[in-house]
C-alpha cells in the first residue's frame, strides 16, 4: 500500500499486489529463463547436479521466503527481489563479469547488480507502453543497494536498504557458501572430510550425528549441507529479530534512517559474531581451494579467451548484433552495446556464437 510506485504510472490490478505484478514480470522475461543456461561456478565441467544461475536463484528464494516470514516482512516483495537478484549475470560465470569488467574499463566495467538495472530499466523490451520492465521503485531501489564497485557512486542509494533486501542479500550469502561447497565436494574439488576442519562445518557434522546417528557417504554429506544452511538460517533470524527489537525499529523509515557506530547506513539483518566467523572462514577455502584452484582456472582462462574473441569480433561487426542493439550502439556507443548482447547471452549460445563467428 505504501509502495512509492512506478517510473511509467499504471493503474492498480485488483487481484495482484504491486510485488505480485513484479513477479511475473521477473519470471517472463528473457534475462530470467536465460539463467537455466548460465554458469554459476563450474563453467565447462560436465554432469547436471552442480548449480547453474537458476537453480542457486530458486535456492535463495526458498531460503529468503523463510527469513521474510519469519521476521513478519513483505513476503511477496522479499520473493521477487531473490528471483531478480541475479538476472544480470553474464555467461561463463564470475570468468565472463571478470572479462567484461576489464574490456570495459575505459567505459565504467561491467558490474552484474548494474547490468540487472539496465534489464530492468531499459533493455527488456516486453511492453510497447516503456521500456524495461517498469518495476515498482522499491525493486529498483534494492537492485541498485547491491550494486557495489566504481559503479556504486552513480547508482546506490545513500539510505540503509529495506529488511526485504538485507534478507535477500543474507540469503544469497548462504546459498552460495553452503551449495558451492556442496558443489565442489560432488566434482572432487575437496573431500567433506577437508571441510570438516573448518569450525562451523564441523558444528553442522555434529548437529547432523546428533539428529540422525552416524551417517556415511552420500547420506552424510547431504546431511551436513542440510545442517549448515538450518543453522544459518536459525542464527540470521534469533540475531536479527533481537537487534530490530532492540533498537525499536518498527517503521520502513526508521529501517532507512538506520546508522551504525560509524554514522553511516548499516544492516539490521545480520549474523552473530560466531557465524559470521565461520561463514568467513568457509569463504576464504573455497577461494582458495575452488575458486582460484589449477583445474578451475584452466577453464575459466579458456572461457575468457572466447568472450574476448567474441566481443572484439562484434565491435568490428557491429551490424552483425540484432537490431535494437544495433539501434542503442548510437546512444551508449558500440561496446557497451555488444557488452549488453553478449551479457545476455547463455553459456552454450557463446560457445555456438563464438564457433561460427570467429573459429
Amino acid at each position: 500500500a505504501d509502495s512509492a510506485g512506478r517510473v511509467h504510472p499504471e493503474p492498480p490490478q485488483p487481484f495482484r499486489s504491486p510485488y505480485q505484478r513484479d513477479h511475473d514480470r521477473i519470471v517472463h522475461s528473457a534475462a530470467f529463463r536465460r539463467l537455466a543456461h548460465k554458469t554459476q561456478v563450474f563453467t565447462g565441467y560436465q554432469g547436471d547436479y552442480h548449480r547453474s544461475r537458476l537453480t542457486h536463484t530458486l535456492e535463495v528464494t526458498g531460503i529468503a521466503r523463510t527469513l521474510g516470514r519469519s521476521l513478519a516482512l513483505n513476503e511477496d516483495l522479499v520473493e521477487t527481489l531473490a528471483l531478480a537478484h541475479d538476472i544480470g549475470h553474464p555467461p561463463l560465470g564470475h570468468a565472463g563479469e571478470d572479462t567484461l569488467d576489464e574490456l570495459l574499463a575505459d567505459e565504467g566495467g561491467f558490474n552484474h547488480n548494474a547490468q540487472a538495472l539496465r534489464i530492468m530499466e531499459l533493455l527488456e523490451t516486453r511492453y510497447p507502453d516503456f521500456p524495461g520492465l517498469n518495476l515498482s521503485r522499491e525493486i529498483l531501489d534494492a537492485q541498485a543497494a547491491r550494486v557495489k564497485g566504481r559503479a556504486a557512486a552513480a547508482i546506490r542509494p545513500a539510505t540503509a536498504p529495506l529488511l526485504e533486501t538485507q534478507v535477500v542479500d543474507a540469503a544469497d550469502s548462504i546459498a552460495y557458501d553452503t551449495h558451492d561447497a556442496d558443489d565442489a565436494i560432488e566434482l572432487d574439488f575437496v573431500t567433506l572430510e577437508e571441510l570438516l576442519e573448518l569450525p562451523i562445518v564441523a558444528e553442522a557434522a555434529r548437529r547432523t550425528a546428533e539428529r540422525y546417528g552416524e551417517l556415511a557417504g552420500t547420506d552424510r554429506r547431504r546431511g551436513v549441507i542440510h545442517e549448515l544452511v538450518d543453522m544459518q538460517v536459525a542464527d540470521l533470524i534469533t540475531t536479527s529479530r533481537a537487534e530490530i527489537v532492540r533498537l525499536g525499529i518498527g517503521s520502513v523509515d526508521q529501517v532507512r534512517a538506520h546508522a551504525g557506530a560509524a554514522g553511516q547506513a548499516s544492516r539490521l539483518v545480520a549474523h552473530s559474531p560466531a557465524v559470521s566467523r565461520g561463514k568467513a572462514e568457509l569463504e576464504r577455502f573455497l577461494f582458495q581451494r575452488v575458486y582460484r584452484s589449477d583445474r578451475v582456472m584452466t577453464v575459466r582462462l579458456a572461457a575468457q579467451e572466447k568472450l574476448t574473441r567474441l566481443f572484439r569480433w562484434y565491435c568490428d561487426h557491429p551490424d552483425a548484433m540484432p537490431p535494437r542493439f544495433r539501434q542503442r550502439a548510437g546512444a551508449v556507443g558500440a561496446r557497451r552495446s555488444v557488452a549488453d548482447y553478449i551479457g545476455g547471452m547463455t553459456d552454450r549460445y557463446l560457445e555456438w556464437d563464438h564457433a561460427r563467428r570467429v573459429c
